[in-house]
Parts: structure tokens; sequence; C-alpha cells
């Protein structure tokens, strides 16, 4: 069974609060949003039926050590339960403890990660949890056996060496095509941020960075993978800064791509 579990917390964001909103608005859109509830492959995405909705997480502070020991223990709980987790963020400071959790049931787990940044800092305003950091964090402990990065376009020279420490294969935007896909390994898990898209479709995030890519894209990428899906997150959606819920019509299109995908 898959497990949609929602967590709103967004206390590492670098730039702008209000990602933590974001599990709320998805859901919205299932229940008083224009689209039905189908996947384009055919599955019907309903709680009960394609996956059990299992609510938000809680945090009683902003303490981010506090917040990554209850994210990782309630992914750890439901992962134990063989259950695959789609998880809907939240800042991209929540992949850290996800993809923790998930490399101590998977120890040979290889990454997607679809994003405009690498959030790969050693050290961002001396945050060890920043969401710019949850990369470097996993990569340093040994966590992931290959990490793909797609979509960036915000390298700098410490992000690339950065890259060529811990060996991480990056598409930029600007080298964009589908070829890595032939390349991934798996069990894999897939970590979506949705700054991955150009603003243009997407201008309910906190960092907007033109030049992404399209949703048309973006969903090719998700129905061409053709190694096992174990886990997934959808993150970094800002309802702050949305438009007539067009970024929240996205996120739950990616939503029922991703529950699709991790039902193969």
């Amino acid at each position: 069974m898959i497990s949609v579990l929602g967590i709103p917390f967004d206390a590492n964001s670098s730039f702008l609060r209000g990602a933590a909103l974001a599990p709320a608005r998805i859901r919205l859109m299932d229940a008083e949003g224009s689209a039905n509830a189908f996947s384009e492959l055919g599955s019907e995405i309903k709680a009960g039926l394609s996956h059990q909705d299992r609510g938000d997480l809680k945090f009683e502070s902003a303490d981010p050590a506090k917040a990554f020991d209850i994210i990782k223990s309630s992914i750890a709980k439901e992962i134990a339960s063989n259950r695959k987790v789609l998880s809907l963020g939240g800042d991209h400071s929540v992949s850290y403890p996800i993809i923790d959790a998930y490399s101590e049931h998977y120890p040979n787990l290889h990454v997607l990660h679809l994003d405009a940044h690498t959030d790969l800092y050693d050290n961002f305003e001396n945050n060890h949890y920043s969401h710019a950091s949850p990369f470097a964090r996993l990569l340093e402990k040994g966590k992931v056996q290959s990490l793909t990065q797609v979509g960036i376009r915000t390298l700098t020279n410490h992000q690339r060496e950065q890259a060529k420490r811990f060996q991480v294969k990056i598409i930029e935007m600007k080298d964009f095509n589908f070829d890595f896909i032939n390349h991934l390994k798996g069990p894999l898990y897939i970590s979506l941020d949705l700054d991955v898209l150009d603003p243009a479709f997407a201008p309910g995030v906190s960092h907007h960075e033109p030049g992404g890519m399209s949703v048309r894209e973006l969903i090719h990428i998700i129905h061409q993978i053709n190694v096992p899906v174990v886990g997934a997150d959808l993150v970094e959606y800002n309802p702050i800064r949305d438009h007539q819920n067009m970024t929240a019509m996205v996120g739950y299109k990616m939503m029922k791509e991703l529950i699709h995908a991790l039902a193969l």
C-alpha cells in the first residue's frame, strides 16, 4: 500500500516561509479542484483505493533537530509496515530525514532529484538542516548509492565542487534531454521540488528561477522511469505565492502521477 503523508514544515527555508501550507492546499484540489481523480496512465487516484492518506505530521516547535527526528521516525514506521510513502512538504529540508529513513531500509538506494537548485551547500547560514543542504548531508553520511539531479540552473562554484566531491550526476537545464532516464538505477527515490518547473508553469514557489522545464516534460520523466520507485516527495510549493491555485493544480497533478509510479 502507498501512504500519503503531509509534512507541513518550512522553518528551514532561507528566503520565504509558506511551504508548510502546501499539503492542505494540494489536498484541496482533490476535493474542490477542476480535475478528475485519474492519472494520465489510467489509475484512479483516490484515498482508500490507490493510497491511504495518513494526514499531517504535527510539530510543536520549529526546532530543526526535533523536526528531523519526528519526520525520520514517522517515515521509518511507514516503511516498516511495508508501505511506500509519498510525502507532501514542506520545504526541501524534509527530504533529508525522509531519505535517511529510506536508506536504512534500502541500503542500495538511488535518488532522482528534480530541482532548479542542487541543495548541496556544505554550510548555508550556519543551519545544518537548511533546505539548501539536504543532499550534502545525505551524501556526506554515505546514505545513497547515486544521486542524479535534473533541471539545475543555479550552479555556483561551491556547488560544482560539492558535486565533484560526491560524484553527483547533474543534468543542467541548459543541456537538458531525456537520455538520463535510461541510466537510472533502482530502487529509486524521487525528490521533486516544484521550482524545477519554469515559473510560468508554477508561480507558487518561494524561489522563482526562470528557464525551467515544462509540466509536460516533467510528466514525461515520471512516465518513462523503468526501475522500481520506492518513495517520493513533492516539496517547495508555496501557496502564498500562488495565483488562482495554478501551482496547487500542478502539485495535485504530479501527486497523481507519482502515486501511479509508486504503484507499479
